[in-house]
């Protein structure tokens, strides 16, 4: 278990280092559950997110994509049972009254042994509402209560005859929407992992009510396709797991959720469920709104049955940085490294933050002139960066840390061969290339 912690220690610490995540409001010394992503995280989770989006959406004729509010209508979440059924069981300890879900009993375990052999007793579990509520107006009452979304289906519901009509979709087709989502979440620990404040990809699927069956099973192949061709993460780390009939949602026939094999364990990082008609049937009655699809062809018209992939983008983040996370002996130079281990994030290409960095092999001219030259030039392709300060090996170690899949270096022959050395992360193999050549020839290797 130390080395699994140990792990998760090193990650956190890379992530803080080297600008992928930061704790939120640090400085008035932190928020519970509240992160921030630096530079190189936000382009990982916007690359995550854009590979999600062409996986689920561009390259699928039966899919169309939305963006919703985070502050709906409040019978919104009266209709999808959110406001009666969306909590989370909580006990309390009577002896420093921290609270702590009671289904979660390994943290139950570890809060009884801090109190160092006092017997600790628990109040019975009461329920606990996971929507922020908040006010819309002057007034804070009844009248003015909303809710920040605690999913981002409901939009795609609310939203489903519009999409139909405006799109002239026949099912079986899918909305999708990625954005933020909200929970009061009480438990707190392993970064990233759980926050109050989360990214969620989702897309609802409609269907003819019989055929759900069958595209549950479709998009569930999808959605572990996309686990591991896509993001290409360990197959060994990657396990579906079958809800039993008591643990389902209140809107599910079926579940099957997603786990990643954490240091911490293996927990949930997607989930997939057959909503039914649940939701569309729930806002018909209490909206009075027609949602029923019309098929002209057939002469009938029923209410549809959703299944719907879910995909929570920050667990995923997570998961990837620790798929990548690889330790070896020193290899970049030994100026500064004997006996140190080496660390380099094994990021796929498409998700890599920085594609190439350019690295001159000296602060003087003409070296500097003609690498500016050169990543300007490869900015207009990929994200990029220039380093000049420390030795090269030194240089080399950072982008290796970050993931950079390709790093230039411009040396004292540049100038006459014109040509610069091409150094591959992963193999070390460094490579001579023509300046006039080089965007197509990152455009070959990146395109791979």
């Amino acid at each position: 278990m130390k080395e699994k912690n140990d792990l998760m220690d090193k990650i956190i610490s890379l992530c803080k280092r080297r600008g992928f995540i930061f704790p939120g409001s640090e400085i008035y010394g932190g928020l519970a559950n509240s992160y921030d992503y630096g530079p190189l995280g936000a382009e990982l989770f916007n690359n995550i997110r854009n590979l999600w989006w062409k996986k689920m959406v561009q390259q699928r004729l039966d899919m169309v994509g939305i963006r919703g509010p985070i502050i709906m209508n409040p019978k919104v979440w009266e209709a999808s049972g959110h406001i009666n059924n969306f909590t989370d069981p909580l006990v309390e300890c009577k002896v420093c009254h921290m609270r702590l879900r009671s289904d979660k009993k390994e943290e139950i375990t570890a809060h009884e042994a801090m109190h160092k052999g006092k017997t600790v007793e628990w109040t019975d579990p009461k329920n606990f509402n996971l929507l922020f509520k908040t006010f819309i107006g002057t007034t804070e009452d009844s009248k003015s209560t909303a809710y920040l979304r605690g999913e981002t289906a409901q939009t795609m519901f609310t939203d489903f005859k519009l999409v139909q009509e405006s799109m002239r979709r026949k099912l079986p087709f899918g909305i999708a929407q990625v954005g933020r989502s909200f929970r009061n979440e009480i438990t707190t620990g392993n970064a990233i992992f759980r926050m109050k404040e989360f990214t969620i990809a989702e897309l609802e699927y409609f269907v003819k009510p019989g055929e759900d069956d069958a595209a549950f099973e479709d998009w569930l192949s999808y959605q572990q396709e996309f686990f591991i061709d896509d993001l290409k993460l360990k197959k060994e780390n990657i396990k579906t797991v079958e809800l039993p009939k008591d643990e389902l949602a209140h809107y599910s026939k079926r579940t099957v959720d997603t786990y990643y094999k954490f240091p911490f364990g293996w927990d949930e990082i997607a989930g997939h469920a057959n909503r039914t008609d649940y939701d569309l049937k729930n806002h018909m009655e209490l909206s009075g709104a027609d949602l029923k699809y019309k098929d002209e062809a057939a002469g009938e018209e029923f209410i549809p049955y959703v299944v719907e992939p879910t995909f929570g983008l920050d667990r995923i983040m997570l998961a990837v940085l620790l798929d990548a996370y690889t330790e070896t002996e020193a290899r970049s130079g030994k100026e500064d490294a004997v006996h140190e281990m080496e660390v380099t994030l094994k990021l796929p290409k498409e998700l890599a933050p920085i594609k190439v960095a350019v690295l001159p092999l000296s602060k003087k001219e003409p070296l500097t002139a003609q690498g500016t030259e050169i990543v300007k030039k490869l900015q207009q392709h990929w994200m990029c960066q220039y380093d000049e300060t420390g030795s090269i090996g030194k240089r080399y170690r950072r982008q290796d840390e970050i993931g950079t899949p390709y790093c230039i270096t411009v040396d004292f022959e540049t100038a006459t061969d014109q040509a610069v050395t091409v150094r591959d992360r992963d193999t070390m193999a460094q490579e001579r290339v023509k300046i006039d050549d080089i965007e197509n020839y990152f455009k070959e290797k990146l395109m791979d």
